[in-house]
């Protein structure tokens, strides 16, 4: 008997078949996710008041929008492990899939004529607009391009189609000192055979979720500045403006709809003629153009029905933290769990550590809780330092950890320390002494010494002599260094670099010797971190670039990056995610497949 597994390989799904024993997972891998714990789709009337749930499902659903003749809501969930896009009746009957595949699948608007369905989708390797013929099912890629293109929007005669790329994007890197990649968006017109493309804006900015007026003369956009788009993605969730205008598609002629302070986005055309749309931050809620302001809260992807009387929306119900929540692996032999910041567990694999806050910006304590994530519990914590990025020691005594202030450039210098304490909290040892910004420690197999990574003036990668206390460089230079792992034979220390222009994972004998490139792939690599036997390596990579447009991700600082795997030796690396949303600190649950934990 052969089970078929799909390998999302440098991004390109293939397909092969496994004997039926690699099905069963060999590993586990534990990470840190941006996405909801869970939203839920919702139907209300067109000013957002009286929602009630829309099939609600433990899993993700989301971007949902009506049919044209108002039968159908359409949209994508999670439940059966992966983005897949369905369709159901307004009362919930009639549940069925139309696109579902091991790729990211989302983003679906069906045409005037209820005919063709376009969507977003990575199956081609990235981001691009497909086309689903509904009658024989077949698919075919409209936009094909190396960048993310998102946002599909029928005209209403169904002979065009606008949406938002990054095709012409910088991708600027963040100048405020972290790994993060930015992007742009222009809004493009085509014609749904997949001819006459044509760039509508010209901002090198941020254009997006494009919407056609009822006569098919103009598109309502949402307009930002880079800047601002960072502001509102940051963890910290700071504040941004947009504003929502309108373009002649044939003179590209343009007019603010909106002005002032406040977020601004995902603009729909009402049968009124009126502009939809809604804004973000405590404050937000649903909005019409020259009319009364609606409901107030969370509205994602809000879409109205033809009629004018309903709207859909999604937004998240659950925000339990830390999670513990499996996650459907694109390859069979790597269980996926999702779990808090910056995970490690003790040696046995019973308990584990994690960071308490959504991300390692904000300042943070040090939980300890069963490899379940129940009976969680605050393990250190300091009022004004935060702790970071917990290692805890393969003999299962001590957790090292870097405590300080971190993120320089984003919350001003920083100075931080690596520091020890017993499994029980106590014991505290200081293992550097406020001379630089110190972080990211992790332990030798014999548990005598620690490497860790030295940023700011000085850029190193360091390994202390728990013993002694004296401290060793491993290699420096002008270069960032992070994220050291030690092997678990000792013999070899992954890290992170940019050491040839572009975030890359290396490698480095404790000795200095043998440094080498393990992976060569445009957008971030990083995370490293070795499987129990020490034959492959788990890491978080950009290479696939975004897959929606970044500012309809709050507080969601990098909108991109999946979960990968390779070989020691940087060979056969491939995918285990596929999602809008970015994903990082990988670590590997110490004994055994997931069965007992």
């Amino acid at each position: 008997m052969k089970t078929f597994t799909c390998i999302v390989a440098s991004m390109v799904l293939a397909c092969s078949a496994l004997p039926a024993w690699a099905a069963e997972p060999k590993y586990e891998v534990a990470f840190a996710s941006f996405a909801p714990i869970n939203s839920d789709i919702f139907l209300a009337d067109a000013d957002g008041s009286h929602a009630r749930p829309f099939l609600p499902d433990a899993e993700l659903d989301s971007n949902a929008s009506f049919s044209p003749d108002g039968k159908w809501v359409l949209f994508t969930s999670r439940r059966a492990g992966t983005s897949d896009i369905y369709r159901a009746h307004l009362d919930g009957s009639g549940l069925e899939p139309l696109v579902a595949s091991p790729a990211y699948d989302d983003q679906a608007a069906l045409s005037p004529d209820g005919r063709s369905l376009a969507f977003v989708s990575s199956r081609g390797g990235q981001a691009d607009i497909w086309i689903l013929d509904l009658a024989s099912k077949a698919v075919r890629n409209l936009t094909h391009n190396p960048a993310g293109d998102f946002r599909p929007s029928w005209s209403p005669d169904g002979q065009w189609l606008a949406f938002s790329s990054d095709r012409e994007s910088s991708h600027p890197r963040s100048p405020k000192g972290d790994f993060s990649i930015r992007h742009s968006t222009e809004i493009y017109v085509v014609k749904a055979d997949g001819s006459s493309l044509r760039r509508i804006t010209q901002d090198g900015q941020f254009g997006g979720s494009p919407s056609w007026s009822p006569d098919g003369a103009k598109l309502a956009f949402y307009a930002t500045t880079i800047e601002e788009v960072r502001n509102i993605t940051s963890p910290m969730r700071l504040r941004g403006i947009s504003q929502i205008e309108v373009i002649d598609v044939e003179t590209g002629a343009r007019q603010a709809l909106t002005s002032g302070p406040g977020e601004k986005w995902s603009p729909h055309w009402l049968s009124s003629g009126k502009v939809g749309y809604v804004t973000g931050g405590p404050e937000g809620g649903v909005e019409t153009i020259s009319g009364p302001s609606g409901a107030r809260g969370e509205f994602n992807s809000p879409s109205w029905s033809a009629d004018g009387r309903h709207m859909l929306f999604h937004r998240e119900v659950d925000k339990t933290w830390p999670p513990d929540r499996r996650w459907v692996s694109l390859d069979p032999r790597f269980a996926l769990k999702r779990v808090g910041v910056f995970p490690s567990y003790s040696p046995s694999g019973d308990r584990r550590v994690s960071n308490d806050k959504t991300a390692g910006i904000l300042h943070n304590s040090i939980l300890i809780m069963r490899a379940d994530g129940s009976q969680a519990s605050v393990l250190f914590s300091d009022p004004q330092k935060s702790a970071l990025a917990p290692s805890w020691s393969r003999q299962g005594d001590r957790i090292a950890f870097g405590l300080g202030q971190f993120f320089q450039g984003l919350q001003g210098p920083a100075r931080a320390d690596i520091a020890v304490i017993d499994t029980k909290g106590g014991g505290l040892r200081m293992l550097t002494q406020g001379g630089g910004n110190f972080g990211f420690p992790d332990w030798s197999p014999d548990g005598l010494h620690l490497v860790y990574r030295q940023a700011g003036a000085v850029r190193a990668l360091d390994i202390l002599d728990l013993d002694t206390g004296a401290s060793r460089v491993l290699l420096s230079g002008p270069a960032h260094y992070n994220f050291p792992t030690w092997s678990p034979t000792g013999g070899v220390i992954a890290f992170t670099a940019d050491i040839d222009g572009d975030y890359e994972i290396y490698s480095i004998r404790p000795d200095g010797s043998d440094l080498k490139r393990l992976t060569r792939s445009p957008g971030n690599d990083a995370h490293s971190a070795w499987s129990p036997d020490g034959q492959w390596i788990a890491f978080a990579s950009g290479r696939g670039g975004f897959k929606d447009e970044a500012l309809l991700h709050p507080a969601n600082p990098q909108p991109y990056g999946e979960i990968f795997v390779m070989r020691a030796d940087g060979s056969q690396a491939h995918a285990l995610t596929d999602e809008p949303y970015e994903k990082g600190s990988p670590t590997w649950a110490p004994v055994g497949p997931p069965s007992g934990r």
